[in-house]
């Protein structure tokens, strides 16, 4: 299983796990399982997404939850999280305020995403104080690819703010939203609707390549962000270890259909090299571009010549 596809797994909400498993939740807590419990001892964060029981000493994620709670290996537990639907209801609310629908995950892949319920979130973004402090201080953004993108924001029921990143088609018609956790190191790090379809991120800055132009490829959307603030058109690859089929195809058309000049900075690091030479393979026209010893990726590079000039 790729890392890719574990982290989602670990992203879940934990409250949600709980109850696909039976357990149920009130104000964050529930009777803990793991031994004969009749107070309540098991206790969940919404905020770092654990568990732990403060009388057996029970901790850890979801799988963990899984594998003690169902007494599975490892690899059934990630197949079970994977295959079990999400039974958590709907919540309704609007972006920007307390509560959004897109807080909860869903049963993605099974259920076609419904762009109607989304698009409203878009048409006047909204950006709240920590989301302005992510995008304009910490990532010195260009604040006219910040209204291109679309970024807009919202707090969930425990105040948790989140950034809420949509996807288009080449069209211009959304097809998957993805929600980033503005909290340092706050887990889950990210969020999706059921049936998102987060593959090649930025397709509608396609209609306005000229030929001969260059596109430069980033892997993820904060670096795709800092190449269009640099001035430059880019696409953004979700994840080095994930390269759908959906995405092979469309970079094939792409490759077909545009006389454009394809260019990447790869992260410095190993799945970083093994993207570029994957991608490589469908574009055999992708120009290698070295970033320098002290950056990681193209945002640390962004961010060191900002900070320069």
């Amino acid at each position: 299983m790729e890392k890719y596809e574990l982290q989602k797994l670990r992203d879940l909400p934990i409250e949600g796990v709980a109850e696909r498993l039976g357990l149920r939740v009130t104000r964050h807590k529930a009777l803990c399982p793991f031994h004969d419990d009749r107070h309540a001892s098991l206790s969940f964060s919404v905020r770092r997404n654990i568990f732990r029981c403060f009388v057996c000493g029970a901790s850890g994620g979801t799988i963990d939850l899984v594998m003690k709670y169902l007494n599975k290996t490892f690899l059934d537990a990630c197949r079970w999280l994977s295959l079990t639907p999400d039974p958590s209801p709907k919540r309704k609310g609007s972006a920007g305020t307390t509560e959004s629908p897109l807080y909860l995950e869903g049963d993605r892949g099974r259920l076609p995403f419904d762009a109607s319920r989304y698009e409203r979130f878009f048409e006047h973004p909204w950006l709240n104080d920590e989301a302005r402090r992510f995008l304009y201080d910490e990532r010195r953004l260009d604040p006219r690819v910040v209204s291109w993108c679309r970024l807009t924001s919202w707090r969930d029921k425990q105040q948790v703010p989140w950034l809420q990143i949509p996807y288009y088609d080449r069209e211009g018609r959304l097809v998957g939203v993805q929600n980033r956790n503005l909290i340092r190191g706050a887990l889950p790090r990210f969020r999706f609707p059921q049936g998102s379809q987060c593959g090649i991120y930025n397709l509608p800055v396609l209609n306005l390549l000229k030929p001969g132009e260059a596109l430069f490829i980033t892997e993820g959307c904060s670096d795709c962000w800092a190449m269009l603030s640099a001035g430059h058109k880019a696409i953004a690859i979700p994840s080095a270890t994930l390269l759908k089929k959906r995405d092979v195809a469309q970079l094939s058309i792409l490759n077909s259909q545009f006389s454009i000049k394809f260019r990447m900075y790869p992260d410095r690091d190993e799945p970083g090299e093994r993207l570029f030479l994957q991608l490589k393979e469908l574009l055999p026209s992708l120009e290698h571009l070295q970033l320098p010893p002290d950056c990681k990726d193209y945002s640390d590079y962004y961010l060191a010549h900002k900070t320069a000039v």
